[in-house]
């Protein structure tokens, strides 16, 4: 495994993150997640690996997700040895003060920790001003609640805005963006991306592999998730038609070099200056194919050659409004 650090933090991640949205109880959120068994074999096997970078959130299954990553590191390894990030938005009062500081305590208790490593804002409030959430993030690190703390999907203007009001008044600034990219969604390498390069702000994307859609020569596959998840039909199905052209070529690539297609996707991320895509894994070897790539270079002409046929695409991610309360699955597919 492979070691890099979050930002400008003292924070050291493995190059691989798993995602834990594939973990909690079933039916609460997603109809494919995996029990709290199958999670603590899943998440031993991570640690086996030498992954020691987990990703949760408050809302993931009822946030059973939290409860299931807790539990399964408290009985494998000691909690100074692992990275914990979990999220906070979609929630009563979203980022507002009173907000954050109910969700921190939540999401510590479900966990079974005193502090988190990462602490990520999910989306961007439009109903809350961003120095009273900037500010309520910063009392978090002041009090040792939270050692570092992240953006997720939004538009550039709004994460620079964010970070130069945490500037001008002294707070902690984001030192991670978990955004949406991936071979066939590139459409933060328009502001996003080339913004946190310039404040060093690592990159921990989310659906490196595109709801699998990178790991396979078809569209579809008959696994549960191809087939109920409403959120990656909603991200991705529309552009089926000119997405295939770029799933085509990586599965040719795959074949000159004798690897898997998710290790030519990941390998991509890596070559792009991505600190640690994030993995949600149903199964132990989706893992050790990740860890595989960590070993596999891209040639600049293997990039060229798969990015070529990228269009432009609809923002998937980024959201230009607050949804309705209760809705966690914001690009559903109805």
């Amino acid at each position: 495994m492979e070691y890099m650090r979050i930002g400008n933090t003292d924070i050291e991640v493995s190059r691989i993150c798993l995602g834990c949205m594939s973990f909690g109880k079933a039916g609460t959120m997603h109809d494919w997640t995996l029990d709290e068994n199958q999670s603590e074999k899943i998440i031993r096997h991570a640690l086996d690996l030498g992954i020691n970078f987990f990703d949760t959130a408050n809302g993931y299954s009822d946030g059973t997700s939290e409860e299931y990553l807790g539990k399964a590191i408290k009985r494998n390894i000691s909690r100074d040895k692992v990275v914990i990030a979990s999220k906070v938005y979609f929630n009563p009062g979203r980022l507002k003060r009173e907000a954050i500081h109910r969700e921190i305590d939540g999401s510590l208790k479900r966990l079974g920790t005193d502090y988190l490593d990462l602490y990520i804002i999910h989306r961007f409030d439009y109903d809350t001003p961003i120095e009273e959430t900037m500010e309520a993030l910063n009392d978090l690190v002041v009090s040792g609640k939270v050692r570092a703390i992240g953006a997720s999907a939004m538009y550039g203007y709004q994460f620079y805005n964010m970070q130069i009001a945490a500037r001008d008044n002294g707070w902690a600034r984001f030192s991670a963006m978990e955004n949406h990219y991936n071979l066939l969604y590139r459409e933060d390498e328009r502001e996003m991306i080339p913004i946190c390069r310039e404040m060093n702000v690592s990159l921990i994307p989310y659906s490196p592999l595109a709801a699998g859609h990178l790991t396979r020569a078809e569209w579809n596959s008959d696994s549960i998730r191809s087939r109920t998840d409403r959120a990656a039909m909603g991200k991705y199905d529309r552009t089926e038609r000119e997405d295939m052209a770029i799933v085509r070529r990586v599965h040719e690539l795959a074949e000159r070099y004798g690897v898997k297609m998710s290790e030519i996707a990941l390998s991509w991320q890596w070559a792009k200056g991505v600190t640690a895509p994030i993995i949600g894994a149903t199964k132990a070897s989706y893992l050790d194919d990740a860890a595989t790539a960590l070993s596999l270079k891209l040639s600049n002409e293997d990039i060229a050659y798969i990015e070529e046929p990228y269009e432009p695409h609809r923002i998937v991610g980024a959201i230009d409004h607050n949804p309705a309360d209760g809705v966690m699955l914001i690009d559903e597919k109805k």
